[in-house]
């Protein structure tokens, strides 16, 4: 019998790809709407929503606004969603002073969306940089010429337990603060707030993609000079041990959740992280990431949808089981915003 190709051919995977129900039977990875985090901007304004440029789609919310555009999420089956304050200049100083207080813009709308929505989950973010004069995520030392690790500790500690008070599921250090973690849980427990989660920003690289986001709350006016760069406390982008060393620590800690940041160009070490943690994982698709495939659609070099979907199966199929995207609204149905 002659040999030939065909009986050869014992193993032919295309017969799992041959039709649509097929293939969705052998599926390996999946996306749903519980696994999205919603990130929104809020401003303290009476007008309406504004519309962020950069970040195309998306909003800075007044808080009348936001109760309004976190019921339509909630209908729409997202039941997370993660809050970040765009805070008037005047407000800010050198120390972000404005963080600890106790009717700033983000305890209000946090006290306010609890009431409204007491199952939401809100996660809240732990930094300095809406609040501060120069845009950094911690103060200055005596000498202007670097962040004080220690000292923004302090503060940090202390915005954990007002925003705990005001209703937060999750507090999220998003800082890159040595040492946060500890300090966060530690002053949590202390005040009586065991049950309050923290969601660590643990492995955040000093990424290029934040752009729009920095635009969106204002704080992209920091002096880039050497010593007062970003890059002293967020992570270099070229290291991939530093990074377990960095969700490690969390952990150790007392994290809940490790956070990778950004998501896309960071999936080697989203996967890395899940093979050393038992502890869910969520990754954050930033805005910068976000906005690249709409400008691409737009100008009609690639199916949006397509490239939006293929970007959040990547991420889950990498190991994170939550993802934080601005397209968790789009991906539940919602478009624009609420008109009443």
């Amino acid at each position: 019998m002659k040999h030939s190709l065909a009986n050869s051919l014992v193993r032919r995977p295309r017969r799992l790809r041959c039709t649509p129900a097929i293939r969705s039977l052998t599926t390996e990875v999946r996306w749903s709407l519980q696994d999205l985090i919603m990130p929104l901007f809020i401003v303290d304004s009476q007008g309406s929503p504004e519309p962020i440029k950069s970040i195309p789609g998306q909003y800075r919310y007044p808080i009348p606004h936001l109760l309004i555009q976190c019921g339509r999420l909630i209908q729409a089956g997202i039941t997370a969603i993660a809050l970040f304050p765009v805070i008037d200049p005047s407000l800010k100083d050198s120390f972000g002073s404005e963080a600890l207080k106790e009717d700033n813009l983000l305890l209000r709308a946090v006290r306010q969306l609890r009431t409204a929505y007491p199952d939401l989950l809100i996660v809240t973010d732990i930094a300095l940089d809406p609040y501060t004069s120069h845009g950094h995520d911690g103060i200055f030392d005596p000498t202007g010429q670097a962040i004080d690790n220690d000292a923004t500790l302090k503060i940090l500690a202390q915005m954990a337990v007002l925003q705990a008070q005001a209703g937060a599921t999750f507090v999220a250090p998003s800082d890159m603060m040595d040492g946060r973690v500890a300090a966060i849980r530690s002053h949590l427990d202390e005040e009586g707030w065991q049950d309050i989660g923290i969601l660590a920003y643990s492995a955040k690289f000093a990424s290029a993609y934040y752009g729009p986001f920095r635009e969106a709350i204002g704080s992209n006016g920091y002096d880039i000079s050497l010593l007062k760069d970003k890059r002293t406390y967020q992570m270099n982008p070229a290291n991939r041990r530093e990074a377990l060393l960095e969700t490690q620590l969390d952990e150790a800690e007392g994290a809940d959740i490790l956070m990778i940041k950004p998501a896309g160009p960071y999936l080697d070490i989203i996967r890395e992280v899940r093979e050393r943690t038992l502890l869910p994982i969520a990754a954050y698709q930033v805005s910068g990431e976000y906005a690249q495939i709409c400008a691409a659609a737009q100008l009609g070099w690639m199916d949006r949808e397509q490239a939006r979907d293929e970007a959040l199966l990547a991420i889950k199929r990498s190991g994170a089981d939550m993802i934080m995207t601005y397209f968790a609204g789009e991906l539940a149905g919602l478009k624009g915003i609420s008109k009443t």
